[in-house]
């Protein structure tokens, strides 16, 4: 029944087959320990099988000796390919010793002594050991892994080849068995046994396999779970698109950049699809992205990532812009083609606000440099023209009175009385512009004012024009100079009719208040109304004329720009509306476009109630100080002079760098029968009073002076002679002028402009003594 040849046959191909399986298990899954082991014990199974075959060839070293170490190396292989592959230690040194000491033993039994028990007792001895050992290590993998079917098999088989070794151990010496009758028996048992194990073997390496996938996926599910959540939890924005441009996923950031809730999108802004609906995204410059320009686009075309992208989405139904600052980059599947495209952005929106905001500081401060060198030197300029003209004014009313009225030459000096005159108002615009003209600060009714100048602009309306005013609640109160707000009224009121003149129109203003938070009020105006704790007052003057545009409306507060044709405008008016403004604390803003009219906006800080039916400290006229600024009246010295009387005239002391001014003040003063003492020398003026103390009623003084200012002059007099009436004439007249005036002394300050035509009239009231 057990042929011994058949079986060794049999052992040989199943071994063969056995090698094949796991040298290719192996070499597929080498992180798994095990089948190599067992290939190679498979291996020397085969070669233990052909010792076998020898044992009638005579051939005692190749069928006894060889053969035996084969099969008992072979066991010792399996033992540590099961090591292996439970990860424990496994080295081919304790192969090769087991070897090697085996075959030492067997060659000592077979030439040595020649015992044929022996021999299998040391066989059956080794091989036991090596069941024993393989069944210690399966009881210590099952404690640790007790839900193994595969370890419980092996286990079992195992205690079954013990068992059988045990049986073939004693059938010889205790039963009288001979080794070739067993032989057979056992041959078969343990080729049973083996195709058992190899299955379990493969079963083990099977089992692993699931057990290292099933920890892979799960290792794999935690880590998109770990990557969802960082996505979903990242700052930036993450979208992931299809090549169809659908979207697929989303994170927290780029809804709530979106304005998308969790259940779905913004109705204003919604979810692209491959149907067309595309978002309409703006560039860096705020013009709509043109289709290769879109980061999705152009990664598409290019297969390469698209970095650094600044866009703008609209997101909400008012036009809300959004800007992100994007990278897009395509997301290729194993074989190279695109599945997704994967868009990450932050959220710039503030610092693109920042940047704007930014921007238009710097071009108001540019602006705002080029007024104040523009305004100094347009007020340096002014200064001169002041004393050129107060000459021409002055020489011109002598040569009138010294003519008389029939004279041929009367009409020409009229004519250059009127030129000097128009020069006088240019000047005054000048220094309006430049914010070098004295305020007469007072609490005035704006809608009254407003009223004022309109029933002036009327006198002018053509009859294709509606002028309307309208004011929205009680009138507000501001605390302002009465003449200049109404110049502001009147020269914004002429540039609009002018603007409707051709076709006609509406111009319209409107008078109303603003709370201090509101977001049409500059943060400095803002910040003064706070500290005063009063409202902000706002004047719109609109009309429906022709408008302007950018590059127009950019440049219309420079002094001299103007629109208009040679002779119809001088560039100053609006200027002058700036300057007058911004002296007042308040602010101004201009929006127009070409066609669609203009819409001036001034804002003014509001009266406190303290200041109801009070005068402010600063920039207005006391009684012991009045700023002169009467308009000019033009006056006949014989009208005007002095009634004959025994009494002294009062003698006046005149101090000008410029001496045409000297000439001309001499004159004018002698002529109302004034005595007049008159110097271009700061020193030589003081050193007259010192010399005389007594001798000078009124001591009248330039402020600009080379050397010595005028405020000098007065306290060096003063401290010769406190009685001394002192008044200063300058064509610059600050609040802090004013102030230091005030503290030395001087008892008016006279603004030059005017004080050619009223000198006299001047003097005569600065003679009397000080109420």
């Amino acid at each position: 029944m057990f042929d011994l040849d058949t079986l060794l046959s049999l052992r040989v191909a199943v071994d063969a087959l056995i090698v094949l399986a796991f040298w290719a298990q192996s070499r597929r899954y080498p992180a798994i320990g095990g089948p190599g082991w067992w290939a190679v014990a498979s291996f020397l199974s085969i070669l233990g099988s052909g010792g076998l075959w020898l044992r009638g060839t005579g051939s005692v070293f190749w069928a006894i000796v060889v053969g035996s170490t084969m099969l008992v190396v072979a066991a010792m292989a399996v033992w540590l390919g099961l090591r292996s592959y439970l990860g424990l230690a496994a080295h081919r040194r304790h192969l090769l010793l087991t070897g090697l000491a085996f075959i030492l033993v067997m060659a000592f039994l077979t030439y040595g002594i020649d015992t044929a028990k022996g021999r299998q007792a040391v066989f059956s001895l080794v091989v036991i050991g090596i069941a024993c050992g393989a069944l210690r290590d399966l009881l210590r993998a099952e404690r640790e892994s007790p839900r193994v079917p595969e370890l419980r098999a092996v286990r079992s088989i195992t205690m079954a080849e013990l068992a059988a070794m045990l049986g073939f151990a004693v059938s010889v010496p205790v039963l009288g068995y001979t080794p070739d009758e067993v032989m057979p028996v056992y041959l078969f048992i343990f080729l049973t046994t083996l195709l058992v194990r190899m299955a379990l073997y493969n079963a083990l390496v099977s089992h692993r396999l699931r057990t290292e996938g099933d920890r892979a996926r799960q290792a794999l599910q935690v880590r998109e779970a770990d990557q969802r959540a960082l996505i979903e939890n990242l700052g930036a924005g993450v979208m992931v698109f299809r090549p169809d441009n659908t979207l697929t996923s989303i994170n927290t950031a780029a809804r709530r950049f979106l304005g998308w809730s969790d259940g779905g999108a913004n109705p204003a802004l919604p979810e692209p699809t491959s149907a067309g609906h595309a978002w309409q995204l703006l560039g860096e410059s705020g013009q709509p992205m043109r289709r290769h320009e879109l980061p999705f686009d152009r990664v598409l075309a290019t297969g390469q990532p698209a970095r650094d992208i600044v866009m703008g989405v609209p997101v909400g139904e008012s036009g809300e812009v959004r800007w992100a600052l994007c990278n897009a980059y395509p997301e290729n599947s194993t074989d190279g083609g695109l599945r997704h495209v994967v868009l990450t952005f932050i959220d710039i929106t503030s610092l693109r606000n920042a940047q704007a905001e930014q921007k238009t500081l710097q071009a108001q401060l540019a602006q705002s440099q080029k007024m104040e060198a523009l305004g100094t030197l347009a007020g340096g300029v002014a200064h001169d023209f002041n004393n050129i003209l107060a000459a021409i004014l002055g020489n011109a009313d002598l040569a009138r009175q010294d003519l008389g009225t029939e004279h041929p030459a009367a009409e020409s000096l009229d004519e250059i009385r009127t030129a000097a005159r128009r020069g006088r108002e240019l000047v005054r615009r000048i220094l309006a512009f430049s914010r070098q003209q004295p305020m007469e600060l007072v609490e005035i009714d704006l809608a009254a004012v407003l009223a004022e100048s309109c029933a002036l602009l009327r006198a002018a309306l053509p009859s294709h024009v509606e002028l309307v005013q309208s004011s929205g609640g009680p009138a507000p109160r501001i605390l302002a100079d009465p003449t200049q707000i109404g110049q502001v009224f009147v020269n914004l009121g002429t540039n609009a009719l002018h603007a409707m003149q051709a076709q006609g129109g509406r111009l319209e203003f409107r008078i109303d208040t603003l709370p201090v938070q509101h977001a049409g009020v500059p943060q400095e105006l803002a910040v003064i109304c706070r500290q005063r704790r009063v409202g902000v007052v706002r004047v719109q003057v609109v009309d429906t004329g022709s408008g302007m545009d950018e590059t127009v409306r950019r440049r219309i507060f420079e002094p001299f720009f103007t629109t208009k044709a040679v002779g119809q405008g001088t560039g100053l008016g609006l200027p002058m509306v700036l300057g007058i403004v911004q002296s007042h604390g308040g602010a101004i803003d201009v929006q127009s476009r070409p066609g669609a009219g203009t819409t001036f906006t001034l804002l003014f800080p509001a009266a406190a109630p303290a200041n109801r039916g009070t005068m402010p400290a600063i920039g207005r006229a006391t009684a012991a100080q009045p700023v002169s600024a009467a308009p000019p009246t033009p006056t006949d010295a014989r009208d005007t002079m002095p009634e004959s009387t025994d009494a002294p005239m009062p003698h006046v002391l005149y101090l000008d760098d410029d001496d045409t001014l000297v000439f001309l003040v001499r004159r004018l003063l002698e002529r109302r029968g004034f005595r007049v003492t008159a110097f271009t020398s700061q020193n030589e003026a003081i050193e007259a009073v010192r010399a005389a103390p007594g001798a000078f009623d009124l001591l009248l003084t330039d402020f600009n002076m080379p050397g010595m200012s005028g405020l000098e002059v007065a306290r060096a007099v003063l401290a010769i002679e406190p009685t001394l009436t002192v008044a200063v004439a300058s064509g610059y007249i600050t609040d802090e002028m004013q102030a230091e005036a005030r503290a030395a002394g001087v008892r008016e300050v006279v603004f030059k402009t005017d004080a050619v035509e009223t000198f006299c009239e001047v003097v005569s009231r600065l003679v009397q003594p000080a109420a």
